[in-house]
């Protein structure tokens, strides 16, 4: 609740070597405060998710977020973010996250709940998902979408691979139909890759099981983190 005590636990998180999971939703720490955490959050070896929700941050809090989502796997970064009602923050701001997001090589769950985003930060995120190779989990509940939002986010679960899982979109002004149809292609694309998955680990299992077949057989084998290869192999 005060700057004395961010910089306790800056000094905190520089010694620590073994937390992975940090909430600090609710905390009045504005963007002063999440500048003098940075350094320390950049270099922990262990952080995993990070809780800033409520925490009265805007763009520049989010220019220094960014950071914690490396692009290219040369760090581990954070997989589970939370940056729910922080409504300080601008389109500008959410536009640069939805570029960190679309090149993190490692987050898995992203909370954006009850923040006014509207469709134009919406179409950002959704562009920002079907790039994501990792994003399993979208939270955008509460944060002003309609129906034009909700048909982005269709298309892009519809026409475009995606690791995408959960999409939370309750109490927005979205039809329950546009939901349900997102929900059940999700549904469809979890369900296609556990099947999947199964094929794949009998066939390591039987590598021999179909050495006599002489037919030709497309196997499309998808990743739990939506990485996908298409091998044709002749049986």
């Amino acid at each position: 609740s005060n700057i004395n005590r961010v910089k306790q636990l800056a000094e905190a998180l520089k010694t620590n070597r073994s937390v992975q999971s940090l909430f600090l939703h609710g905390s009045p720490l504005t963007d002063a405060g999440l500048a003098l955490l940075n350094p320390a959050l950049s270099i922990h070896p262990s952080l995993v998710a990070l809780d800033l929700g409520d925490c009265m941050l805007g763009d520049e809090g989010i220019n220094l977020i960014c950071g914690l989502l490396p692009p290219d796997g040369a760090k581990s970064g954070l997989k589970e973010l939370t940056l729910s009602a922080n409504p300080g923050v601008t389109s500008k701001g959410w536009g640069r996250l939805a570029i960190a997001v679309a090149h993190s090589s490692q987050l898995r769950v992203l909370n954006l709940d009850y923040n006014p985003l509207g469709d134009q930060v919406a179409g950002m995120l959704a562009v920002a998902v079907a790039s994501s190779r990792t994003l399993e989990v979208l939270d955008l509940e509460g944060t002003g979408l309609t129906n034009q939002s909700a048909q982005t986010l269709l298309d892009m679960v519809e026409n475009y691979p995606t690791a995408l899982r959960t999409l939370i979109l309750a109490e927005n002004n979205i039809s329950p139909e546009l939901q349900q149809q997102i929900s059940d292609l999700l549904s469809e694309g979890e369900e296609e890759e556990e099947t999947e998955a199964r094929e794949v680990t009998a066939r390591e299992k039987n590598p021999w099981i179909c050495q006599n077949n002489s037919s030709s057989q497309m196997v499309l084998m998808t990743s739990g983190l939506g990485d996908s290869l298409l091998a044709e192999t002749e049986m």
